[in-house]
């Protein structure tokens, strides 16, 4: 009999071991990869221009449709140029911590602030944002199964990430990512005033014969009625000039160059 108890309390304490060192904690420098990799399925160019369609969606219908185009570049800076029909010539430039708008009819652009660019149903935030390692720090919190839009549940590793810089569009974000792939399967994007602000969820999809978000779903906390559909056309290696990324230069230049 106590043999029998030994062999059984053994093999309890076996699993249970398993089950710890699968669900250990993860260190800064696996967490940091994941997000890379994360970043990877998003924007996989270091310069790159991205046209960005996003489908607005008021209670189950749709509202309207936009039309950007965002050229990135290193050192957290990026170029949106609004190119549908009724935002035409608008622009928005941000260099790391600062951000500037250019309106059709203005002769200089205009300074504003990272919650700024939040404002709007389609918020260029979420749209320049391809990225999430340049502005946030991430720390492991859970091994954890997670749902998709369709329901598809996955293995994911639970990351918190807090903004690090001025520019995050957002204070903090939990995230889910898939264990094998590092995958991002859905987001929690938190405002500075702690409070929720969407839920996003992530589209599988092929790029260039690669695994890659092909679109992006959010659903605002705040007005419960808007849903947001941000569709990446297209990711392209771009470089584009310095000079385009010159504040004074936004009001000179036109769209169509872009």
């Amino acid at each position: 009999m106590f043999n029998y108890l030994f062999k059984v309390t053994t093999t309890l304490l076996l699993m249970i071991g398993a089950i710890g060192c699968a669900n250990a904690a993860l260190n800064r420098e696996q967490v940091d990869q994941l997000i890379a990799q994360a970043d990877a399925y998003r924007l996989d160019q270091e310069s790159a221009k991205v046209v960005s369609f996003v489908s607005l969606y008021k209670n189950g219908q749709l509202d309207k449709t936009r039309e950007y185009h965002v050229y990135s570049r290193p050192n957290r800076q990026s170029l949106v140029v609004f190119k549908s029909t009724v935002e035409a010539g608008q622009k928005m430039l941000m260099l790391q911590d600062n951000f500037w708008l250019q309106m059709p009819k203005s002769r200089r652009p205009i300074r504003i602030t990272p919650m700024q660019k939040l404002l709007g149903e389609a918020s260029v935030g979420d749209i320049s944002s391809l990225t999430w390692s340049e502005d946030y720090q991430g720390t492991w919190q859970a091994s954890e199964e997670a749902l998709d839009e369709n329901g598809l549940s996955y293995a994911t590793e639970q990351l918190q990430l807090m903004a690090k810089t001025g520019s995050a569009s957002y204070q903090k974000i939990n995230l889910w990512l898939e264990k094998e792939t590092g995958f991002p399967v859905k987001a929690d994007f938190y405002l500075r005033s702690g409070k929720l602000a969407k839920k996003a969820y992530f589209t599988r999809g092929v790029r260039d014969g690669q695994l890659a978000v092909t679109a992006m779903t959010l659903f605002d906390a705040i007005q419960a009625q808007q849903k947001t559909v941000i569709d990446y056309r297209s990711v392209t290696p771009w470089h584009l000039a310095d000079k385009f990324y010159n504040p004074s230069y936004l009001a000179r230049n036109k769209s169509a160059e872009l």
